[in-house]
């Protein structure tokens, strides 16, 4: 996968995936065997628990995270006591977590380990902010179920989508589904300096006049507009929504006359929890979504059998995910086999 060449030249990955059993583990394991064939170091980190040998939900065999020599990584205590590679202590977080303290390792002698480590966004951006400190040139980050929270690009500078039959076993569905998370991943960003002035809100709703000042409306969250008596149109049409978006804020925005001129702004692509009909509403009446950060979508890949077994004809799927996407889409399970 070409891919390669674009992941070396970033400090920080995070692989995530549309559902569970989209071929993540798989990409990774993939990417860290071609890092290590080209001498490119990294380490490996995780938000919740990955590499695990079966699959908690369906009880399916699960490929198992491999390690190669010189890799550091991050795990809990309980899993690196069970880990089936040698490797050293490099240090250990004596913050507790449900499985025990977390342990920086270095790799001595390749093998298989199962990855659990940060619990919240926070932590992994410090984990990612030392791995840098130290000199290591990129920091992996395995996403746990489909949680995309760690693609923001606050967290990640880049990443990978995981994407497959376990979303649907129907082409059409599948394609609609990956289509819209890559739309929003794609959103235009605002200027510098409006960026400048928007990050620092840690939440609310405000307004942005003409003269690009921001004006607090008083709403600590999207979710409590209705109960506020508030004209949020004092101001003008645009504003920034500094936590998540809701369908509620985008069908309010899309029943106003002024829904032409409305422009909402976005932290990024991870504050979205809209339904594809709501959003697509909100812009065929003429309203406008910006982000302050657009994250760095690097390649989707597919695994194209479902936990029930049904398998999508690879071939096929891949060409009609990329042809919608206008990205290259790679049957992770297929390139695997051949690294």
């Amino acid at each position: 996968m070409p891919f390669i060449e674009e992941i070396i030249k970033h400090r920080s990955l995070s692989i995530v995936g549309l559902e569970k059993n989209t071929g993540k583990t798989v990409c990774l394991n993939y990417i860290l065997k071609r890092l290590n064939q080209i001498g490119h170091s990294c380490a490996v980190t995780s938000i919740g628990v990955d590499g695990e040998q079966t699959d908690a939900v369906y009880g399916s065999a699960k490929p198992e995270i491999t390690l190669y020599e010189n890799t550091l990584f991050i795990t809990s205590e309980k899993h690196y006591r069970l880990r089936r590679l040698v490797s050293e202590i490099v240090d250990v977080d004596q913050r507790s977590t449900s499985l025990g303290r977390l342990v920086t390792g270095r790799v001595l002698c390749s093998g298989k380990i199962l990855i659990s480590g940060a619990a919240t966004t926070g932590l992994l951006r410090e984990q990612i902010d030392n791995f840098r400190q130290q000199g290591v040139p990129l920091t992996i980050v395995d996403g746990a179920l489909s949680r995309l929270s760690l693609a923001s690009p606050t967290v990640t500078e880049s990443m990978i989508l995981a994407t497959g039959a376990a979303v649907s076993t129907n082409i059409a569905h599948l394609i609609s589904r990956t289509r819209f998370v890559c739309r929003l991943i794609s959103l235009d960003e605002v200027d510098d300096n409006l960026r400048q002035k928007l990050n620092p809100i840690g939440n609310g709703l405000w307004a942005i006049d003409n003269n690009g000042i921001v004006h607090d409306l008083n709403i600590s969250s999207v979710f409590l507009l209705g109960k506020n008596n508030t004209d949020i149109f004092e101001y003008g049409t645009s504003f920034f929504a500094a936590g998540a978006v809701s369908d509620k804020l985008l069908k309010y925005f899309s029943g106003q006359r002024t829904i032409e001129q409305t422009h909402l702004i976005v932290r990024d692509f991870t504050k979205f929890f809209v339904s594809p009909e709501v959003y697509n509403d909100y812009i065929r009446r003429g309203g406008k979504i910006s982000v302050l950060q657009r994250s760095n979508l690097l390649a989707v890949c597919l695994n194209p059998t479902s936990p029930q077994g049904f398998r999508l004809n690879s071939e096929d799927a891949c060409k009609a995910l990329s042809e919608a996407l206008h990205l290259p889409v790679y049957d992770v399970m297929k390139v695997n086999k051949q690294a």
